[in-house]
């Protein structure tokens, strides 16, 4: 039997870029549910029906971190580029402003998520200060969930 061939990449949310909002006073909370539909909103207007409708069959938001703004996602092989072009082309989640930043593309979940929570961990210490102890037990929630990431 073969598996399918993924590809994950993973991202950092720049939020309304013009200020500095890490874990403070966000305009929007970053969930699986609004990333996922503005990356397939920004396939279906920027490659048709047809593009999206390939993309989908293993197209995945695996996690999200709304302190730090970190996000894995999920392709096929065969249609990553097409998925990370539609990434780089998103400009807004709901009515919110929006850059994301490829940090890193895998072949595997676990070389992705030992990235990304290398970087979770960095970001954590670095804004750790101003965070309120709900922020705080709601990063290390995540640093959990990533942890236990898996197919």
């Amino acid at each position: 039997m073969v598996g399918f061939k993924n590809r994950y990449m993973l991202m950092e949310v720049f939020l309304d870029p013009d200020k500095d909002l890490l874990g403070e006073g966000t305009p929007i909370i970053l969930t699986q549910f609004n990333l996922s539909k503005a990356i397939k909103d920004s396939i279906l207007v920027n490659f048709g029906e047809c593009g999206l409708g390939s993309s989908l069959g293993s197209f995945q938001v695996k996690y999200v971190n709304p302190i730090t703004k970190l996000c894995i996602v999920r392709s096929s092989r065969e249609e990553h580029r097409q998925v990370w072009s539609a990434i780089t082309l998103v400009k807004s989640i709901g009515n919110c402003p929006v850059i994301l930043n490829l940090l890193d593309i895998s072949g595997c979940i676990r070389a992705c998520k030992d990235t990304a929570l290398k970087c979770d961990k960095e970001k954590f210490e670095q804004c750790s200060k101003s965070l309120s102890e709900e922020e705080i037990r709601q990063m290390n929630t995540c640093l959990e969930k990533i942890k236990l990431l898996e197919n």
